[in-house]
């Protein structure tokens, strides 16, 4: 499966613990993430993450179209709520496409581990037949 990761900047740290917890499970999938994101995920976890450019340089738009192509199975993406910067990605249109898309998405922790053991056992199986 094709799973989207994004952090904004105060939440990156937290998405490599993340990516190191589960790097068992996301190492089975074909990982994408903007750049900066992606080349931490990588320096952490020796994992394989597609890069597309950074969130404020396009790559905010490379993966809505990857979204609206229906090219994405899951995303992820923990954002800070509480002091959003104008550099960082915006996290409405994402939000907007995988809602279209019907898309799962985690936008804090808790449920990024929850859906992170869904697709563990399978339950998120139903992508492949939606795609």
């Amino acid at each position: 499966m094709n799973i989207g990761l994004i952090a904004h900047d105060s939440k990156k740290k937290l998405m490599q613990n993340f990516c190191i917890a589960y790097r068992g499970i996301l190492s089975h999938h074909e990982l994408y993430a903007t750049a900066t994101t992606g080349r931490l995920i990588e320096e952490v976890t020796n994992l394989n993450v597609h890069k597309f450019l950074a969130g404020h340089l396009g790559g905010e738009h490379q993966f809505g179209a990857q979204i609206e192509d229906n090219q994405m199975d899951l995303v992820i993406f923990l954002r800070d709520p509480l002091t959003p910067k104008s550099h960082e990605p915006n996290i409405y249109n994402i939000f907007k496409l995988c809602d279209v898309n019907n898309i799962p998405l985690a936008s804090n922790l808790a449920t990024a581990e929850l859906l992170i053991k869904a697709l563990d056992r399978g339950d998120l199986e139903w992508r492949e037949m939606y795609r």
